[in-house]
């Protein structure tokens, strides 16, 4: 596996273990580590995978995101954080996150985790698809999608933009904003988050 991952966390030993982790996954990945988003935007570097703790020097919270998102648009972005409050995973995962995993989380469902995401899937805590559920209306049974609106909704739950979604299906911004409108009808959501819980209830989506 042919992978770059970065890491943006403010706290070296977290950083380093993290690597250790990955590497003990998939020894032939990249791994760079960095302590704020100011310095990621530096490093010239063009990501599979960005780790981002969201509670950072100089950049926090959404704000991080976004920021990450705008420099690496092309990039899975997952956040690792010590908040585990159910309302700010699904506001990330809104605001364009791939995944969402606690550091509290023990060792071994961090190294699922982390397979997961290596292998662009989506990692999602318990109680946060359990708070996305109870969110939304109860569902029917599984909707029938096109293969374009499921390649669309593939991407948007590996947290790329529409721009970039676009690039690598081929078709127009305007026609994957489209593709999406007919997902969110018929899976009967309204957010992104509410579609990736969905995602998660129907098994379209691994889960660790």
């Amino acid at each position: 596996m042919s992978m770059n991952v970065l890491i943006i966390d403010d706290h070296p030993l977290y950083r380093d273990g993290m690597q250790a982790l990955l590497y003990g996954l998939a020894p032939e990945i990249q791994v760079v580590g960095v302590s704020r988003v100011s310095e990621a935007a530096g490093l010239g570097l063009v990501p599979d995978l960005v780790l981002l703790d969201m509670s950072l020097p100089g950049a926090s919270g959404l704000d991080a995101l976004q920021q990450v998102r705008a420099l690496f648009d092309t990039a899975s972005v997952v956040v690792v954080s010590a908040d585990e409050d159910p309302t700010l995973v699904l506001g990330a995962i809104d605001a364009g996150a791939a995944g969402y995993i606690p550091k509290s989380t023990d060792t071994q469902v961090t190294i699922q985790a982390l397979r997961l995401v290596l292998a662009q899937g989506v990692y999602l805590p318990p109680a946060a698809l359990q708070h996305g559920r109870l969110q939304k209306a109860p569902a029917a049974a599984a909707p029938s999608l096109s293969d374009k609106q499921r390649a669309v909704l593939q991407r948007l739950l590996q947290g790329k933009a529409n721009k970039a979604i676009a690039r690598e299906l081929d078709i127009a911004e305007g026609t994957v904003k489209a593709h999406l409108w007919a997902v969110y009808q018929a899976l009967g959501v309204n957010s992104r988050s509410q579609a990736m819980c969905r995602a998660h209830e129907l098994g379209w989506v691994k889960a660790a």
